[in-house]
C-alpha cells in the first residue's frame, strides 16, 4: 500500500512539474523592450497577472485587480479618478497602455480606470519604473500594459457577462466579432453602475463635528462605453487598422442636507470621453522585422450638470472688462443648465519598426509627436493651454551570449517650452540554469503638465475657500532609477527579490503656501474684508526626493490546480523642498505613502468531467498606515475574499457558460472616520456578487476541433 501510495505521489508530483513548466515555457511578454520574450528570459523585470488569475479572482475593476493581486500598488478612489500609487509615486508618474497605447485621462491629475473594462483584459503586465527607452515622461514610476481580448479567427464570436453585486453594483460586458476574408471586426460594450454607500455621517465643518452629513463615501455613478476596431489584412505582409470609442459616465451626489458647507451639492458631474485611432503594420520581406505606424486623437472632458440654483464664480477675462480682467465673478446658474469645466486632448503619431540584425542584436527604434491641448474657459489664464513634445528613441537588444543579455537604449526628447534632453537606459540580465540576474540604469525626464502649470480650481465652501493652482515657473523633472533583481524559476516554485532606487529632482507635487504666494488678481473678491479662510496648495519643484524599496513575489504549484501566491512590498521615501519663510529646507510626505502593503493568495482550478470545472480562489491584501500632508493618515488595514467559478459545457465547443459566486471582505472591515480626513480603505464592508457569463463561437477553430481534440477556442487556457 505504501509503496502504490509512493508511486502515485511520485505521479502526480512529475505531473505537476510537467505542467508547471509548460506554463512557464509559454509564457510570453512584450513590454519592457517592446520585443516578444518569454517571462523567464525577459531583459527587464517584468510581472504578469494572467488570464488564468484574472478569471479565478473575478475583479470588478481594474482597481481591484491591481491592488488584489500585487502588493506595489495602492489607490484611493474617488469622484474624479484613481488617486492610483506605484512604489511611491502617484498617477502622474504611471503610465498605462492598452495594447501598447497611451489610456488618455485626466492630464497631471487622476486617471478614470472605468475606461478599462476587467471583462476584455487577456493579461496585465507590469514593469517598475523606467526602465525602458521606449515609453516618455509618464513613466517614472512604471507601465502597466492592459493586453486586451483579441478574436481573430474566422467565423463570428460573441460573448455576454453580467456580474451584479452588493449596492446595486453592476457590471455588463458584451463582445460581437466576427472575421470574413480579409476583414475582421470587433465591438465591445461595457456597463458600470453602483448606488454608493456612506460608511460615516460624521463630518468636520464648519469649526464643529456635525454627526448628521448626508455625504457618501462613494457617490452613485453610472458609466457605459462602446468600442469597435477594424482590421483589414491588405496583403500579407500589411495589415491596417481602425478604432474608435465613446464613453460616458455620470455621478450623482446628495442634494439635500442641513449644513450647505459640506453636504449639499448643487451639480452632479459628467464626464464625456472619445477616441480615434488609424494605422498599420507591415513586416517587409516577410521576415521577423516589422514596422508600425499610429495616429491616434482623444478627449476627456467633465461638466458640472446643476440640479439646483446657484451662484458660481467664473474668471472675467478680456478687454471688455478693462479693470476687472483676471477677477473672479459670481453668476447665477439654473437647474438644468450644464457647464464645461475642462476639455482635454490630445494628439499622437508615433512610428516605430524592429529589426532583427546579424550577431544577436535586436534594433527598436521610433519617432513620437505629442500635442495637448486643454480648454478650461473659468480654471486658466486666457480659457485655453497647450503644449508639444516630440521624442526619438532607439534600444539595442544583445543577445550573442546565451547566459548574457544586454540592452541599451537612448531617448531624445523635445519640448516646446523646455528644449532638448537626452536620457539613457542600461540593463543585463545573467542566466545560469534556473536563475535571473537583473541589474538595470536609467534616466527619466519630464516636462510640466499643462494643468500643472496653468490650472486654477477655486472651490468655495462656506466660509472657507480652497484653492488649487498651477504654476508657471515650474523647472522639468529628471529622474535616475536604479534596479537589481534575483529571480528563480523551477518546476514548482518561483521567486523573485527586487530592490530599487528612484532619485528624483524638482519633483512637482501640490503643497501648503502662504495666501501671498497665490496669484495676483485671484482671490480679490474674497480677502477684501479679510474675513473669508483661505487655504491654497500649489504645484511647486521640492528641491529632491527619493523613493526606494524592496519588492518580493513568491509562488509554489502545490499540485496540479493548486497554486500557492504571495506578495510583500516595503517602501521608503523622502522629500525636500525650500520653505522661504524659514530660510531652509523641509521635509514633506509624499502623500499616500505605506511602507508595508503585501497580498496572498490560494488558486485551485480542478476538471470534473469534460463539462464541468470547478474554481476557488481565497486571497487576501494588506496595508500598513497611509500618510498624508493634509487631513491625517489613513489606517491600517487588511481585506479577505473568496471567488468560487464554475465553468460549464466544453469551453472549445460552440457554446460555454460560466457562473461565479463570491464574497469580498469577509471579515467586514470598514473604515468610519469621519470626512474629510483619509480612510485607508473606502470598501463599505462585506459584500457578496455574482456572474453570468455565456460564449458562443462559431468558426474556425470550432470546426479544427472536430478533427483534432487538441484544439481550444479562443482566448482560452489549458
Amino acid at each position: 500500500m505504501w509503496l502504490a501510495l509512493c508511486a502515485v505521489v511520485t505521479v502526480e508530483a512529475q505531473r505537476t512539474d510537467d505542467v508547471w513548466r509548460q506554463d512557464s515555457l509559454q509564457e510570453v511578454v512584450v513590454t519592457g523592450t517592446g520585443t516578444q520574450h518569454l517571462l523567464k528570459d525577459a531583459p527587464v523585470q517584468t510581472e504578469v497577472i494572467t488570464q488564468k488569475m484574472l478569471r479565478q479572482y473575478g475583479g470588478k475593476s481594474l482597481e481591484d485587480i491591481l491592488a488584489g493581486l500585487t502588493a506595489s500598488f495602492a489607490f484611493a478612489e474617488g469622484d474624479m479618478g484613481s488617486q492610483m500609487q506605484l512604489n511611491g509615486l502617484g498617477n502622474n508618474y504611471i503610465l498605462i497602455l492598452i495594447d501598447g497605447k497611451r489610456i488618455h485621462g485626466d492630464v497631471g491629475g487622476e486617471n478614470d480606470l472605468g475606461l478599462i473594462d476587467p471583462h476584455n483584459i487577456e493579461k496585465i503586465e507590469i514593469v517598475k519604473g523606467a526602465q525602458s527607452a521606449l515609453y516618455g515622461s509618464d513613466a517614472m514610476a512604471g507601465v502597466i500594459n492592459i493586453i486586451t481580448k483579441r478574436h481573430t479567427e474566422k467565423g463570428v464570436y460573441a460573448d455576454n457577462t453580467t456580474r451584479y453585486g452588493t449596492h446595486n453594483d453592476l457590471r455588463q460586458h458584451n463582445s460581437v466579432a466576427f472575421a470574413f476574408g480579409k476583414l475582421t471586426s470587433q465591438t465591445n460594450f461595457q456597463l458600470q453602475r453602483n448606488d454608493g454607500w456612506q460608511n460615516t455621517t460624521e463630518e468636520f465643518a464648519e469649526a464643529m463635528v456635525l454627526t448628521d452629513s448626508k455625504n457618501k463615501t462613494v457617490n452613485k455613478f453610472r458609466n457605459w462605453q462602446i468600442a469597435e476596431r477594424l482590421t483589414y489584412r491588405l496583403t500579407p505582409n500589411t495589415q491596417l487598422y481602425a478604432e474608435g470609442s465613446y464613453y460616458k459616465k455620470n455621478i450623482c451626489r446628495p442634494q439635500d442636507g442641513m449644513h450647505p458647507s459640506c453636504d449639499v451639492y448643487t451639480y452632479d458631474l459628467r464626464y464625456n470621453n472619445a477616441s480615434a485611432s488609424i494605422g498599420g503594420k507591415w513586416n517587409p520581406g516577410g521576415k521577423k522585422d516589422v514596422i508600425t505606424l499610429d495616429i491616434d486623437w482623444n478627449k476627456h472632458a467633465y461638466y458640472y450638470d446643476y440640479t439646483k440654483g446657484t451662484y458660481e464664480y467664473v474668471l472675467l477675462k478680456g478687454e471688455e472688462y478693462g479693470d476687472m480682467d483676471g477677477e473672479w465673478y459670481s453668476v447665477l446658474m439654473k437647474p438644468g443648465q450644464s457647464k464645461l469645466q475642462s476639455d482635454q486632448q490630445r494628439l499622437m503619431g508615433q512610428m516605430k519598426g524592429i529589426f532583427y540584425l546579424p550577431y544577436g542584436n535586436t534594433l527598436n527604434a521610433g519617432a513620437e509627436y505629442r500635442y495637448d491641448y486643454l480648454k478650461a474657459p473659468d480654471r486658466t489664464e486666457t480659457g485655453t493651454a497647450s503644449d508639444r513634445t516630440a521624442a526619438l528613441y532607439v534600444q539595442d537588444e544583445f543577445d550573442r551570449l546565451k547566459w548574457l543579455n544586454i540592452t541599451a537604449g537612448l531617448r531624445l526628447v523635445e519640448n516646446r517650452s523646455f528644449g532638448f534632453r537626452l536620457t539613457p537606459k542600461v540593463s543585463a540580465m545573467l542566466s545560469v540554469d534556473d536563475f535571473r540576474f537583473r541589474v538595470g540604469w536609467s534616466q527619466g525626464f519630464k516636462t510640466p503638465t499643462v494643468k500643472e502649470l496653468h490650472y486654477r480650481y477655486l472651490h468655495v465652501m462656506g466660509s472657507s475657500t480652497f484653492f488649487n493652482i498651477g504654476n508657471t515657473n515650474l523647472n522639468p523633472q529628471t529622474s535616475n532609477y536604479y534596479s537589481a533583481n534575483a529571480e528563480y524559476r523551477g518546476r514548482r516554485v518561483t521567486a523573485s527579490v527586487t530592490g530599487y532606487l528612484n532619485r528624483l529632482d524638482n519633483m512637482i507635487a501640490l503643497v501648503n503656501v502662504p495666501v501671498g504666494e497665490i496669484p495676483a488678481g485671484i482671490t480679490t473678491a474674497y480677502l477684501g474684508d479679510g474675513s473669508s479662510n483661505v487655504q491654497a496648495r500649489m504645484y511647486k519643484n521640492m528641491d529632491d526626493a527619493r523613493t526606494c524599496g524592496l519588492d518580493v513575489t513568491l509562488s509554489y504549484k502545490v499540485m496540479t490546480g493548486l497554486t500557492l501566491n504571495a506578495a510583500y512590498s516595503y517602501l521608503d521615501t523622502k522629500a525636500h523642498l525650500y520653505d522661504a519663510s524659514k530660510d531652509r529646507k523641509s521635509t514633506v510626505v509624499i502623500d499616500g505613502t505605506a511602507h508595508h502593503k503585501w497580498n496572498a493568495s490560494a488558486m485551485y482550478n480542478h476538471s470534473f468531467s469534460p463539462l464541468y470545472t470547478l474554481g476557488i480562489s481565497l486571497s487576501g491584501r494588506g496595508s500598513s498606515t497611509r500618510f498624508y500632508e493634509n487631513n491625517g493618515n489613513g489606517m491600517a488595514f487588511q481585506i479577505w475574499r473568496i471567488n468560487t467559478t464554475h465553468d460549464l459545457g466544453r469551453q472549445n465547443r460552440m457554446l460555454a457558460y460560466r457562473l461565479e459566486l463570491g464574497v469580498d471582505n469577509i471579515f467586514n472591515y470598514v473604515d468610519r472616520t469621519m470626512r474629510p480626513y483619509h480612510l485607508g480603505n473606502n470598501t463599505s464592508g462585506t459584500t457578496v456578487f455574482g456572474t453570468f457569463g455565456i460564449k458562443f463561437n462559431y468558426g474556425k477553430r470550432v470546426k479544427q476541433h472536430n478533427l483534432s481534440t487538441k484544439q481550444t477556442s479562443n482566448n482560452e487556457e489549458d
